[in-house]
């Protein structure tokens, strides 16, 4: 595939001079901005009540969204002074992605419309404007010089990127602080569609993919990193005040428990990620330390189901309690297994996690000792009291009043982030960087003096260890624990393939991959929850899909992504005389290759 300069003019998909394809892209988003400020249709059945003029709501709220920034980079195109952070490399591909967004929400909202209301008539003006001026604005865009010979340029990332213009210290912080901020409300109001507004939601899930995509094309993402990895500590503490602001955000019982939820799947994601991420172990039966974790709080939790009913131990000694059930079970699991590799590896620990459902599913007393009360499980677990603060009662903080679940979150954030602690300290150590090369290479990594068991021994008994600190809130926040989630895989989270795909969807060896990978897992089926029983279908479509376009995972680890890639900076290496070197270097960069 041959690639040329971003800069060089060419010829677009459509026939249309440059200056006139600027100018539809322009219009085209002014016009898609407009419709938002007028009706849609005559009636308020349809979710959002999109029948006002002059009040977007709904759809019409992304609709103006994808307009104003399809509009911002149309303007880019234009060189309008004091946008050109946005567009630095002038490049084709973030504006047809944006004219992309506005396409896809406003044909989306007029066939959803059309179909949910019975036909064509139930649309007004409003509707039309918005499916006619997002057309000629991906005209336009179509039209714009192309970077390349295919239309694969058009939605890839353009080689040459002018690096950004040096901040100051502050300037940065202010970047990273404003970027955390829009990241945050962006999630809050995923999170805070009805589940019932469905096709709301499935416009917001357009308008996220492409509008991502468009601002990572334009490189802003990669000068973002750029930025974090210089206030690294600033940036880490920011994402955690965003995720504690949370629940003060979006003040609601049912979306805090979602929060919690994505928070405990997230911290055993974390733990599952040093197995496979940075050891290369698969572990097929992962979920089941999470259970360990879970059953030893509550036996220890105070509940009068518990076979030790009367034994309450505080919090921070259930807590420990269950890390170190869960340690000890990695241990006692790892020791004869881990001289085991790949699949045979996979089969051994996918075989542990259905003993593991089994065992506490017989010890009922009936078929077994009488332990974890058999498929009842254990019940009536009650809230856990800290330091005189009761995380079951309402309390008012700041003129918020933060419910149960809100409660939960804050102290699974905090969690969370002695989890993210643990993790990078472990990963920049000596025994992360021994993790690293037993992945690359056991045999290579042995020899040079590596003892590959006790590595991949001590891998396996933090990553259990996490796994058990994250069951031990969820016992108290589910008020129960039983047999059924821990299982290999099912329809409801957790379970190891959801935690397994959490942490490849997000990326491997990464902090914030599992996170993110974890959420879009949880949060997906909670708001898709339309599509019942072909939720498991759609989720392994994607699912493919990703793994076929973005094998690295979302957020990628740089090592994983070069060798992932590799094939392709080997092919840009012999198309270098298109991008302006003498023909007498290519036949040397040829030869090389």
């Amino acid at each position: 595939m041959a690639t040329t300069d971003t800069t060089t003019p060419g010829r677009g998909l459509v026939a249309l001079p440059a200056t006139a394809a600027r100018a539809l892209v322009a219009l085209g988003a002014v016009a898609t901005i407009a419709s938002t400020f007028m009706s849609w249709t005559y009636t308020s059945d349809f979710p959002g009540d999109l029948t006002y003029y002059g009040s977007p709501a709904g759809l019409q709220i992304l609709d103006l969204v994808a307009g104003v920034l399809t509009l911002l980079f149309a303007l880019t195109l234009f060189g309008v002074r004091g946008l050109g952070w946005l567009n630095p490399a002038n490049a084709t591909q973030p504006v047809l992605l944006a004219t992309a967004s506005a396409f896809a929400v406003s044909w989306f909202s007029a066939i959803a419309i059309a179909v949910d209301l019975k036909g064509l008539v139930a649309l007004d003006p409003g509707a039309y404007v918005a499916a006619v001026g997002s057309a000629i604005a991906l005209v336009g865009a179509l039209a714009l010089p192309k970077p390349g010979d295919t239309f694969k340029d058009y939605v890839t990332k353009p080689d040459r990127i002018p690096p950004a213009a040096k901040l100051p210290a502050w300037g940065e912080r202010l970047v990273i602080t404003a970027a955390t901020a829009l990241a945050l409300i962006v999630f809050a109001y995923g999170v805070g569609v009805d589940p019932d507004a469905s096709e709301t939601f499935l416009g917001y899930i357009l308008l996220v993919v492409f509008g991502t995509w468009s601002l990572f094309t334009a490189g802003l993402f990669d000068r973002f990193a750029q930025l974090n990895a210089g206030h690294k500590g600033f940036a880490t503490s920011m994402a955690f005040l965003a995720a504690a602001l949370f629940p003060f955000v979006e003040n609601n019982e049912h979306n805090s428990n979602l929060g919690v939820n994505i928070l405990v799947v997230a911290t055993v994601a974390l733990g599952l990620n040093i197995v496979v991420g940075l050891t290369g172990l698969l572990d097929l039966g992962y979920v089941a330390f999470l259970g360990v974790g879970a059953y030893a709080a509550a036996l220890v939790s105070g509940s009068e189901f518990s076979r030790f009913a009367g034994v309450q131990f505080p919090f921070w000694a259930a807590m420990l309690t269950g890390m170190l059930a869960s340690l000890v079970f990695g241990v006692l699991i790892g020791a004869p297994t881990l001289r085991l590799r790949g699949d045979y590896l996979a089969i051994v620990t996918l075989g542990f996690g259905e003993i593991f459902r089994i065992t506490v599913n017989n010890l009922d007393g009936t078929s077994g000792p009488n332990l974890t009360n058999g498929p009842n499980g254990i019940s009536m677990i009650p809230d856990l009291n800290i330091f005189g603060f009761n995380f079951g009662s309402k309390h008012d903080i700041g003129g918020f009043a933060l419910g149960r679940f809100a409660n939960y979150f804050l102290l699974m954030l905090l969690i969370t982030a002695i989890v993210v602690l643990v993790f990078n300290r472990a990963a920049d150590s000596r025994i992360g960087r021994s993790w690293i090369a037993i992945r690359e290479d056991e045999t290579a990594a042995t020899a040079m003096g590596i003892n590959g068991f006790r590595v991949k021994l001590i891998a396996f008994a933090l990553g259990a260890s996490l796994a058990g600190l994250a069951g031990t809130v969820s016992a108290h926040v589910g008020y129960s624990v039983n047999p059924a989630p821990y299982q290999f895989a099912g329809s409801v989270p957790p379970n190891s393939a959801f935690l397994l795909a959490a942490v490849v969807l997000g990326g491997m060896g990464t902090v914030n991959g599992p996170i993110l990978g974890a959420t879009l897992l949880y949060m997906l089926p909670e708001k898709l929850s339309f599509l019942k029983e072909y939720q498991l279908l759609a989720f392994g479509i994607a699912l493919v899909l990703l793994m076929r376009f973005r094998p690295e995972g979302i957020i990628a680890n740089r090592r994983r992504q070069l060798e992932f890639h590799e094939s392709d900076d080997t092919d840009k290496a012999l198309h270098i005389p298109e991008q302006g070197l003498p023909d007498s270097t290519v036949g040397v960069t040829k030869a090389g290759a």
